[in-house]
């Protein structure tokens, strides 16, 4: 009997266009793409191109329904919400005991324009008194007036409930009984900071009617299609969750389209380090992927700083299909508005027939817009002038690329508009990629700096449609070297398609013990098996961050338990020895392979340090994951490892011979999880620490930073 396939389809919801890829699980290979145009405008929104875009990703590549295992999709919908002001007005409930009424009012009313500074999340405010228990009246009576003030959404948020949050939950119960959506700070984040997470849970929450929505559109439009595997969601972390999660927390996919990109790079071209730039054709993405991961910050949406943390994207209204504006016959802008949302096609992809009908016109995509843009108004209708028109003019699209046009056209439509402005149409066609670039050119020369990255040893992963428009002319002034990405123009799908369930926790924990750390374990796991992962399959690691009292727990999981000996994803040893010695910057030679799991490698590259007088070896102590992600890295560390007897006498006797009362830097590695101790000030608690885990595993290493 032929095994059953196992495939996942991954779905971009990109500016211009919406993108699906079949990818074979077991193998990586890809089975299938298909492109439709972003459906913007349409009556049920952007779920109507997803559908589209799956129904003919089917029809073309004859994949069965029965043999899709998951499907997974990007969202601009949360983002462009916010960022349109297309949301609704939230009804918040602060509740605090009387004493600090004062202090939690300022903290929490976001009417206040020191907190809310543009006052462009729309907010109504009620205070509830907790020193007695409040009562299924109070909290109706301020629910309702809330509501007769326009509210359309309930935030209920309290001094410290992150550790008590009955109160939060009782007030959301109450809200849903007279039909409203709501959000609870303590659903949002596990941190202390009352402003912030009420400010967080009010953005999220100012979206949850129009998320809500979307969500049962796309649902119910892919169930339509016979497919029942589960529908997940890109989160701006690079993993993916339940539909649910987009229903309760859509805040959480706020760069769920950029994130996915970077994740088609970080999965699918496995790049240890580099600058990956995904031009598209209505923005332009740049991450910075260092030690074979990208760099995590938190996002701040129109100015509000939140508690939410996704990849640290830069993105640029500038791509492929950007239009070009005039200003006192000269280039003076190019983008933000793209050919598709203006509703016009590229002059390179027209016939050149109706192309030398055509004169130069100025519109406004938008009927709002100042700016005005360059369209080619034709015998047989009106076209754009974009960057890519302006590529395949100069000749600088290789035949076969996703951007390859007719170059005729181009040319045509180029020379209509040098004419125009008194120029030549080589030296117009050059002012538009160079104007085009200068921004993204700008950007990543800070990131350079920033990340004091050698231009030199740096390298430029172009991916996106229009990555060959704007790519190597980046490179080229930069100085710095750069690849095009295989399969470019669907790299954020891969990347959809590829992206494991992922979740994270952060709780402050002032004073933790090995109790409190083990039960924020067991919460994330319960999560992810919530969302659909195998249990088998998840994978934990916490970190603590001792400046913050903050404790990190992230946990990643699949649908489906992988095959280490065939799923494209999952490293080899060799490949995992390559990226330990880019990380440690390191010979191969000089790199051992010191302890492995089912999910995690560590390896240790034995340096000779030059002193004065002498020479020192240390040892470079690095844990990646199968999927080659830097999970830790001691510069100089010692390895106790075995069953668990043997690992505990071990530390023991470590911590004897210190002499200390100050526990040194301990972490805990067994198959499913990496636990750092560091919030353990007393070797004692530690050793309570690796004990209480070691009660679930049979062998495990513990990990001391020297």
């Amino acid at each position: 009997m032929i095994p059953k396939k196992r495939i996942r389809v991954g779905i971009d919801v990109g500016g211009t266009f919406t993108k699906a890829v079949a990818i074979d699980a077991k193998t990586g290979n890809i089975l299938g793409k298909s492109t439709v145009p972003t459906t913007h405008v349409s009556e049920k929104g952007v779920s109507e191109g997803i559908v589209s875009a799956l129904t003919k990703l089917l029809a073309d590549t004859g994949i069965h329904i029965d043999e899709i295992e998951l499907i997974s999709h990007s969202t601009t919908q949360a983002i462009n919400a916010l960022l349109e002001s297309d949301t609704s007005k939230v009804g918040i409930i602060a509740m605090g005991v009387g004493p600090s009424k004062k202090d939690v009012i300022k903290r929490t009313n976001l009417q206040d324009s020191s907190i809310n500074t543009n006052q462009d999340i729309k907010t109504v405010y009620e205070f509830l008194d907790t020193s007695h228990l409040i009562t299924e009246e109070e909290v109706e009576e301020a629910i309702s007036r809330l509501k007769d003030k326009g509210a359309k959404v309930i935030v209920a948020t309290e001094a410290f409930g992150v550790d008590d949050p009955s109160n939060e939950l009782f007030v959301m119960n109450r809200s849903t009984k007279q039909n409203l959506p709501s959000t609870a700070s303590h659903e949002i984040s596990g941190i202390y900071g009352l402003e912030i997470r009420t400010l967080t849970a009010a953005i999220n929450a100012s979206v949850l009617p129009k998320t809500f929505q979307v969500a049962n559109y796309v649902e119910d439009a892919i169930r339509k299609t016979g497919v029942t595997a589960p529908l997940m969601i890109m989160k701006g972390d690079g993993g993916v969750s339940s539909m649910n999660t987009f229903k309760r927390k859509p805040i959480l996919t706020v760069l769920s389209g950029p994130a996915a990109s970077v994740a088609g790079a970080l999965l699918h071209l496995k790049i240890t380090n580099g600058i990956f730039v995904e031009v598209g054709g209505t923005s332009t993405n740049i991450c910075i992927i260092k030690n074979g991961k990208p760099e995590i910050r938190y996002v701040t949406v129109k100015d509000h700083p939140t508690c939410i943390r996704s990849m640290d994207v830069r993105i640029l209204g500038v791509a492929g299909g950007s239009m070009v504006g005039l200003d006192k016959n000269r280039i003076s802008h190019v983008g933000p508005r793209s050919a598709h949302i203006a509703g016009l096609k590229y002059s390179c992809f027209a016939d050149p027939k109706d192309i030398k009908t055509g004169k130069i016109i100025l519109v406004k995509p938008k009927p709002h817009d100042k700016a005005e843009y360059v369209a080619i108004e034709c015998n047989q209708g009106t076209y754009a002038i974009t960057n890519t028109c302006a590529a395949n003019a100069l000749g600088m699209i290789e035949e076969g690329d996703y951007s390859h046009a007719n170059q005729e056209s181009a040319k045509i439509a180029l020379k209509i508009l040098a004419e125009h402005v008194g120029v030549s149409y080589h030296e117009i066609a050059m002012s538009i990629i160079q104007t085009a670039s200068f921004e993204i050119t700008k950007t990543i020369s800070n990131i350079l700096k920033e990340f004091k990255m050698n231009s030199s040893t740096t390298k430029l992963i172009g991916g996106g449609g229009g990555a060959s428009v704007l790519v190597p002319f980046v490179a080229k002034q930069l100085g710095i070297k750069y690849e095009l990405a295989e399969h470019a123009e669907v790299i954020s799908s891969i990347g959809v398609a590829s992206s494991m369930l992922q979740e994270e926790i952060e709780q402050t924990m002032i004073e933790p013990t090995p109790e409190r750390i083990s039960l924020v374990h067991k919460k994330i796991h319960a999560m992810l098996v919530d969302k659909g992962a195998v249990p088998e399959s998840i994978v934990i690691d916490s970190k603590y961050i001792s400046e913050k009292s903050l404790l990190r727990v992230t946990a990643v999981g699949n649908v489906e338990l992988d095959s280490v000996e065939t799923s494209k994803n999952i490293f080899t040893l060799e490949d995992a020895k390559k990226r330990a010695s880019e990380i440690i910057d390191l010979s191969v030679d000089l790199i051992d392979l010191s302890y492995e799991t089912d999910h995690y490698f560590v390896f240790t590259g034995h340096i000779e340090v030059k002193k004065l007088f002498s020479k020192k070896n240390q040892h470079h102590i690095l844990v990646l994951d199968r999927y080659g992600k830097l999970k830790l890295s001691i510069k100089n560390g010692k390895i106790f490892q075995g069953g668990k007897i043997s690992v505990l006498e071990e530390l023991d006797e470590f911590l004897e011979s210190r002499h200390s009362d100050i526990a040194p830097q301990v972490y805990l590695l067994n198959d499913l999880k990496l636990v750092d101790y560091s919030s353990l000030t007393s070797p004692s608690h530690i050793l309570d620490g690796v004990r209480l885990e070691l009660e679930e595993s049979e062998k495990a290493a513990v990990l001391i930073e020297l």
